[in-house]
């Protein structure tokens, strides 16, 4: 299929060639008779493809979730129109305890010692920190095997259980607001303003490759950034460009930020 094709190569060009080619097949699938097939774990980039593939198969419809609202990974689902049944992404939450006395646990620490049990990262969903312990949603099919041999993280020993996923506690994030202005909407100059960073600083971490622009590679320090765009720097968090709220009468822009801290 030629649009197939063009499709691919629309979306290798920003490092998702591969996720493309396997939501395809899903969605022939689909078509070929399945009533729904499920994606592995991705970031929110993923609906942006999906949306992209299910409009080649406008007899399908797209669904997606993440075990709870705001969730950052999530598994997206191609499904017949006419299919009226339950769709189940395959989600299981878990929780994980630990001694509270260490503290220092993070969630680095956490991811590491989950791939250290030999699971592919997109079998895993958001991991959500708590005091004393962490939840965790996973892939179903792993569910048992993560509960029987997570065992540690570091040298530190885990319980983990199963829990009920409306029990989920999303993270409580710090917002901070950012009203300031900027000579363009160049991602160095509106990114160096929420992260507090130089823009030469800016420009470095762009260049090697720290920088995301709606879950996607940034394009370079110069790739222009609009309203509602989301902008995450690695070790640094995430920003959301809220709003452009006009030209001064000097020629700057004012942009309205908030940082997710």
């Amino acid at each position: 299929m030629k649009d197939k094709e063009k499709l691919i190569r629309y979306f290798e060009a920003s490092g998702n060639g591969e996720a493309a080619r396997r939501m395809l097949d899903l969605a022939e699938q689909v078509v070929a008779g399945k009533p729904y097939r499920v994606t592995e774990f991705m970031s929110p980039a993923g609906l942006t493809i999906a949306d992209a593939v299910r409009a080649q198969y406008p007899q399908l419809r797209v669904e997606s979730g993440g075990g709870y609202e705001g969730a950052e990974r999530l598994r997206v689902a191609f499904v017949d129109a006419a299919y009226q049944g339950p769709v189940d992404l395959g989600l299981t939450a878990l929780k994980v305890s630990w001694d509270p006395r260490f503290r220092l646990l993070t969630h680095r620490d956490v991811l590491g010692s989950l791939m250290g049990l030999g699971i592919e990262r997109d079998h895993f969903g958001d991991i959500i920190m708590r005091s004393g312990g962490a939840q965790l949603i996973v892939d179903s099919t792993v569910a048992d095997y993560v509960v029987s041999n997570f065992t540690k993280i570091a040298m530190v020993s885990v319980s983990v259980e199963p829990m009920d996923i409306s029990e989920l506690q999303p993270k409580e994030e710090k917002i901070k607001e950012i009203r300031t202005t900027v000579a363009s909407l160049r991602l160095d100059a509106v990114a160096s303003s929420g992260f507090s960073v130089s823009r030469t600083k800016l420009v470095s971490a762009v260049n090697a490759g720290l920088l995301q622009v709606n879950w996607q590679p940034a394009k370079g320090p110069s790739q222009e950034v609009k309203e509602g765009d989301v902008i995450s720097m690695r070790g640094r968090g995430r920003m959301k460009v809220e709003a452009i709220t006009g030209t001064s009468r000097k020629g700057r822009i004012g942009v309205y930020l908030k940082r997710f801290m």
